[in-house]
């Protein structure tokens, strides 16, 4: 009995807190004061986020850029661990074209989920997001003037699409081989 009361006591009081009925447990819940004012910081930087998508292939990026202090992530993942270093490079060559993409750039953060196609076809996904982020952060067509000079797939996305295989064929075009003797 003494093991009981030295083990088991404390245990049941813990299983009964865990499962009281919800009615119980909402009481128990206290509200923080000022979380209103916060909701309302929360919508205010909501309102100053520029939403962007870019396409390439079957790749989906969409991009939101807020003011901040230069954080770009892709996936949830800092833009610097992204491996190869070429496919980073060209996620973030839109801030290399003037000078104005990459103050603004260093001036806000750039949040980006990507999904579907491969690794190359996403990264080119992200790109074309980002400038068109940046383009319209900029507020003059200055910006969106210098990318469609550098590379219009910067702004403009690629409509390109894979052919389907057709039947009697190994792939889209080709044939097989037809034997007469």
């Amino acid at each position: 009995m003494a093991a009981d009361s030295k083990g088991t006591g404390n245990l049941d009081k813990e299983l009964e807190a865990l499962y009281q009925p919800k009615a119980v447990q909402k009481q128990k819940r206290v509200r923080v004061s000022g979380s209103k004012a916060a909701g309302v910081r929360r919508a205010q930087a909501k309102k100053e986020a520029i939403m962007t998508k870019g396409k390439r292939k079957r790749a989906v990026a969409r991009a939101s850029l807020t003011q901040g202090s230069g954080i770009v992530l892709i996936n949830g993942v800092d833009v610097n661990k992204i491996m190869p270093d070429i496919l980073r490079e060209l996620m973030l060559e839109p801030a290399r074209i003037s000078q104005q993409a990459a103050s603004i750039m260093n001036n806000s953060d750039i949040s980006v989920n990507v999904y579907g196609g491969g690794r190359s076809g996403q990264a080119q996904a992200v790109r074309s997001a980002i400038a068109k982020a940046l383009s319209a952060a900029a507020g003059t067509p200055a910006l969106r003037q210098a990318y469609m000079a550098y590379d219009r797939t910067l702004i403009v996305d690629d409509y390109r699409r894979v052919e389907p295989k057709k039947f009697l064929g190994t792939k889209a075009r080709a044939r097989f081989q037809k034997s007469y003797r």
